[in-house]
């Protein structure tokens, strides 16, 4: 973390910044830990408690001593209403379940996801330095996972993939698929959005510049289209967000990375040029995943017309999935490689996270997690349409640019894919973000924007001066 001095970066002093920020180490540690692989050959870890998921649990206590303390921030009353209303939508769908004890474990899981961590996040994040913190950390995540999954298909030690071992995982394996590809756009978002913010030395700039240019790579060699529809429009998002000049460098540099990359070298060139013809042949000619999917839709949609207010209950998609699903439905997926063996996971979501919502929760759920997400995008677009507030605010745009892109990525690949897998702690993550933004004062936001020191000790509420 520098000082935004013109013309030049001042070194950071680290004790100091550790000492003012110690709080934040659990967030950093919910996002870095990730790095940690998987244990060989067990597909199924991706649906256990992880490192990553301990330390968001200790970043929960210790939002919760410091709250005892009076050293987070305040709330707004629409701050309660977004980040508490989905508590209520939750415990309604698991009381109604037809099985409560079942769901008790569905509802621990979205309480981490959508309640705890984004409010811990909130409170914890006092300045746009620490925000930086946070996001930069997701930066580190996506080089280090994205070097992995380059290696794995350079040496055919990835996940399989049309009878080739060559799909880049990471660290996730093949029973995550989902999983490298996500915090690598992670990743490109974040260091696409500091890029091009304005309020950042231009040597930050610059390096962030080829942190995203580097990340295309991996991304394409991940073959998630969720993925890459999503990474496109977010990063398009963001370009607009921040001027018509910048958005076409960058637009420029990441397509022409892409061309050389893929029809220069040759990397997945047949692969990837499948993969994307595929996406336009959704409808007249799906391969297998994709009329799985459609049939996993249709029976989350029958699910929720047949108990529309509060739907099956939560984890109650698998118990209730045969009797609304078609005969088209296949047994499950395929997964191997990556130092596994053949596996057929069943299909126990509709990858879809809104029929999720929906067809276990009913309209009351999607009400109060979907209404509560509009919410932040809207409050966040029109605080950086703004200029992000007065003063220091030009200075802590970046974090404007990288919270709304960060956010539309996740509402875009949840039209594709649903929580599950280690990485979903970072979903938790991103919305707290992007809460921590569009509900922040312009005066509480700002401190810090130009690298001043923390705002911990002072009472709730009262910010720094810039």
């Amino acid at each position: 973390m520098s000082l935004a001095v013109p013309g030049r970066l001042v070194r950071p002093d680290v004790p100091g910044l550790l000492r003012r920020h110690w709080p934040l180490l659990p967030l950093a540690a919910t996002v870095l830990f990730l790095l940690a692989p998987l244990p060989a050959g067990d597909a199924t870890a991706s649906g256990k408690v992880g490192p990553a998921d301990a330390a968001s649990l200790l970043l929960v206590l210790v939002c919760a001593v410091q709250a005892l303390r009076g050293r987070v921030r305040t709330l707004t009353p629409l701050g309660v209403l977004v980040l508490g209303a989905p508590a209520v939508g939750l415990a309604v769908a698991t009381m109604t379940a037809g099985d409560p004890y079942a769901a008790l474990p569905g509802f621990v899981r979205y309480l981490q996801v959508f309640v705890l961590v984004p409010a811990a996040v909130v409170l914890l994040v006092q300045g746009a330095a620490e925000f930086r913190l946070a996001a930069g950390c997701f930066v580190v995540l996506a080089l280090v996972q994205g070097a992995v999954g380059v290696v794995q298909y350079a040496t055919h030690t990835g996940a399989s993939y049309q009878g080739a071992d060559v799909r880049a995982v990471g660290t996730f394996g093949p029973g995550d698929v989902m999983g490298m590809a996500t915090v690598v756009a992670y990743g490109l978002i974040v260091a696409t959005a500091a890029g091009l913010a304005p309020g950042l030395p231009r040597r930050l700039r610059r390096i962030a510049g080829g942190c995203a240019l580097a990340l295309v790579l991996p991304l394409v060699l991940s073959f998630s289209r969720g993925a890459w529809i999503a990474t496109a429009g977010a990063a398009v998002l963001v370009m607009a967000l921040a001027g018509i000049r910048r958005a076409l460098k960058v637009g420029a540099a990441l397509a022409a990375a892409g061309v050389v990359l893929v029809g220069g070298f040759g990397v997945g060139s047949e692969m990837v040029a499948e993969r994307l013809t595929s996406i336009t042949q959704v409808s007249s000619a799906p391969d297998q995943s994709v009329t799985d999917r459609y049939t996993m839709w249709a029976a989350a949609e029958s699910m929720w017309r047949e108990r529309p207010a509060v739907g099956v209950g939560l984890k109650g998609f698998p118990a209730n999935r045969d009797g609304h699903a078609s005969l088209g439905l296949s047994s499950g997926s395929d997964t191997a490689g990556a130092g596994q063996a053949y596996l057929r996971q069943p299909l126990l979501s509709p990858h879809n996270m809104y029929l999720l919502i929906l067809s276990e929760q009913g309209l009351i759920g999607l009400v109060a997690l979907v209404g509560g997400w509009a919410a932040l995008l809207v409050a966040g677009l029109r605080r950086l349409g703004s200029g992000g507030g007065a003063g220091a605010g030009a200075a802590a745009r970046d974090c404007g640019l990288i919270a709304i892109g960060l956010f539309v990525w996740q509402l875009t690949d949840f039209l594709y894919a649903d929580i599950g897998g280690p990485s979903t702690v970072l979903t938790g993550v991103i919305i707290g973000l992007a809460a921590w933004w569009a509900l922040s004062s312009p005066g509480a936001a700002d401190s810090e924007a130009l690298g001043g020191a923390g705002s911990r000790g002072r009472a709730p509420g009262v910010a720094a001066r810039p």
